[in-house]
């Protein structure tokens, strides 16, 4: 104990002290009496501590934090309950591979499985989803184990780490000579891996003598912030690339090398795949989609996705820019990178591109009412600007707008990732805005979807961070409602997916945001710009077609 001539420290404060070591310049939370000492020491640090409505919003927000700056992103939330309800926002950033600390409180260590209030196993339920779950045992260990936890996070493909901290240990107070603070930059190394150089090579070397390659960019290419080398390597060697995840915008709409709707027929065709940061998931048809003629490639941060689900030729495990960059150098030189021999192929993919858009053009001209999806999701694609981050926070409207909304710079789409997670909208947009606040953010959700974390639009208009936010309104948790009449007919279709006819532009007007209701096609552009030129959070509430569903929902496996 300190004898009272020492500088003391509270654990609260260290935990801050090692927050501000890693950069973070925001928590996310909603207030507990176990934590309320970390408030304190953001306080001292210079830690801006956003306060919302629900700790699942506040794990989704650190999440979407963390994507959009590449810093991790931190969320605090109370014990118990507090913590259960972050749960979902953790799970979804493991998924995701994004890097966030979620820090939990506990009972005072004296209680220990006395029953003490909001007393649970935090750490035994948070160790599967995430990449490191620890109790912080001492209070000069508080800001020791913080950066513990946030160089777990970092290893391999990113992800979440969780700390739980006993109130007795945040609250007490140490000498500050017996409490390490890491130095900030001083307590993990690069991550940065350039891959088997060999593998390299013999990467360099498929490419230079392929006929009909094919790269995807996934989340990776901008996890590790791999636009340039992605871009330069796709233009070098005249490769067609698709994007999926949060690597859509790698390449901007236009790109002769963008392409989007021909991807089926491309891996049914190629004789090169190169798989970027994008694990074999159901996304992927864990691998069927892929010519089982092809020659295959995976590079991703974690050995243990390579190869996955079904065989491959070459796995690279490394940094997507890195690995890049140095296909592109071995293979520049090369009979032109075999780059010249393309042209045909690219043609061949660009008339399959114009034969899909051809079949889709009536819908996404539609001026029937309800509006059709495709119409909706049209309109919201012609309203982007380079400076618009889009956010799809739904199911079956988002699955419509995934085919047809094309982010025009990188870094510009957050979706959930591949949990599915609904209700992601709301705090990504909080998110962004704070994190971006110079950015136009547009996001687009399902009604189901904002219901789960709608009431945190009012934290949106709190802390004055306008954005455009569109409702497909359709009344129905309508992915599901589509399983349920494939499988079990039309007189059961509507068992447990029906939701009531909500006017959620009334919601966002009584919440102090703008508000607009669309019924008539035309309407939606006008809309959107007066949303635009309001200047405050907005819900512009557009009624769709209950009957139109997404090919990719009438196309998944588990209703068949």
């Amino acid at each position: 104990m300190p004898d009272g001539t020492q500088d003391v420290i509270s654990g609260g404060h260290l935990v801050a002290k090692a927050l501000k070591a890693e950069g973070v310049d925001r928590i996310y939370t909603l207030c507990g009496g176990h934590i309320i000492d970390i408030y304190d020491g953001c306080v001292d640090e210079g830690i801006e501590v956003v306060d919302v409505r629900h700790e699942q919003v506040a794990a989704h927000a650190a999440d979407g934090y963390a994507r959009v700056t590449g810093k991790p992103g931190c969320a605090v939330v109370t014990a118990g309950p507090g913590t259960t309800d972050a749960v979902t926002g953790v799970a979804n950033a493991f998924r995701a591979e994004s890097p966030m600390l979620l820090i939990g409180g506990q009972g005072a260590h004296t209680q220990h499985k006395m029953g003490s209030l909001q007393d649970l196993p935090h750490v035994d339920m948070m160790t599967p989803i995430t990449k490191f779950a620890a109790t912080v045992p001492d209070t000069a260990r508080a800001a020791d184990m913080v950066s513990m936890a946030f160089r777990e996070c970092y290893h391999g493909a990113p992800g979440p780490s969780f700390l739980e901290i006993p109130r007795d240990v945040l609250d007490a107070k140490v000498a500050t000579d017996k409490a390490r603070v890491p130095k900030a930059g001083a307590y993990r190394a690069s991550t940065r891996s350039p891959g088997d150089p060999d593998a390299v090579e013999r990467l360099a070397d498929l490419l230079v003598h392929a006929e009909k390659p094919a790269i995807l960019l996934g989340s990776q290419v901008w996890t590790t912030r791999a636009t340039e080398a992605a871009v330069e390597l796709v233009r070098t060697l005249n490769v067609p690339a698709y994007m999926n995840g949060a690597g859509r915008g790698t390449l901007p709409p236009g790109d002769p090398h963008h392409f989007q709707l021909s991807r089926r027929y491309a891996f049914s065709h190629a004789d090169v795949i190169v798989i970027v940061g994008t694990p074999f998931d159901f996304r992927m048809g864990y691998g069927k989609r892929l010519s089982p003629d092809a020659t295959v490639v995976q590079i991703d941060l974690d050995y243990r996705t390579v190869g996955k689900n079904r065989d491959i030729d070459l796995g690279i495990v490394g940094d997507a820019g890195l690995v890049l960059r140095s296909v592109t150098e071995a293979a520049s030189g090369r009979i032109n990178g075999g780059a010249s021999r393309r042209k045909e192929w690219l043609d061949e993919l660009r008339a399959a591109e114009r034969t899909a858009l051809d079949k889709r053009l009536p819908q996404l001209r539609s001026d029937a009412s309800p509006i059709h999806p495709y119409r909706l999701v049209s309109e919201i694609n012609d309203f982007l600007t380079e400076d618009s981050l889009y956010i799809g926070d739904g199911g079956d409207i988002v699955t419509f707008s995934g085919q047809v909304v094309q982010p025009k710079s990188p870094g510009h789409w957050m979706d959930p990732g591949p949990l599915g997670t609904l209700g992601v909208g709301v705090p990504f947009v909080l998110a962004a805005k704070q994190a971006r606040p110079d950015k136009e953010v547009v996001a687009l959700f399902g009604d189901g979807a904002f219901s789960l974390t709608g009431w945190d639009f009012e934290t949106l208009v709190r802390y004055d961070l306008p954005f455009v936010g569109v409702v497909g309104n359709n009344s129905s948790m309508n992915q599901i409602r589509y399983g349920q009449a494939a499988k079990y007919g039309k007189d059961r279709e509507r068992v447990g997916n029906t939701l009531g006819d909500v006017r959620y532009d009334e919601f966002a007007r009584m919440l102090g945001g703008h508000g607009e209701e669309v019924r008539d096609p035309a309407d939606i552009g006008p809309a959107l710009r007066r949303a635009r030129e309001s200047g405050k959070p907005s819900l512009i509430n557009v009624w769709v077609d209950p009957d139109a569903y997404a090919p990719g929902t009438m196309n998944q496996t588990m209703y068949k």
